[in-house]
């Protein structure tokens, strides 16, 4: 078994959060896949840009406690281009055993409450 690597999980976090995107009609205008280059997605939807940073946060880190501060540089990026910013904080643990990691081709559970505005 190969435990998935920090960028495979950070591109499993990116298509959970881009098949929501998907689902609520935004449309992908750019979308960028490297570790700590955000943002993620830069979407539009109804004539209006947004950005959204995608971070996967693995078990026994808690996707809900992050600090906000570290998005600063990119809101401020976003408001120069009138652009709405999200943050998605993904949670994933295995789903057999949570002490152990997120293996390729087994189970996990995700821990996703959806997009944060900032």
């Amino acid at each position: 078994m190969k435990p998935l690597s920090e960028q495979e999980l950070h591109n499993l976090a990116m298509n959970i959060v881009g098949k929501q995107l998907e689902e609520n009609g935004y449309e992908f205008m750019a979308v960028n896949s490297r570790l700590k280059k955000n943002p993620q997605f830069v979407c539009l939807k109804n004539k209006k840009l947004h950005f959204v940073v995608v971070k996967c946060i693995s078990y026994p880190d808690d996707p809900k406690e992050f600090d906000l501060s570290t998005l600063d540089k990119i809101k401020d990026h976003a408001i120069k281009f009138e652009a709405d910013t999200y943050f998605a904080s993904v949670g994933l643990v295995n789903a057999k055993n949570y002490k152990e990691p997120v293996y390729l081709n087994e189970d996990y559970i995700v821990d996703y409450e959806g997009l944060i505005k900032l």
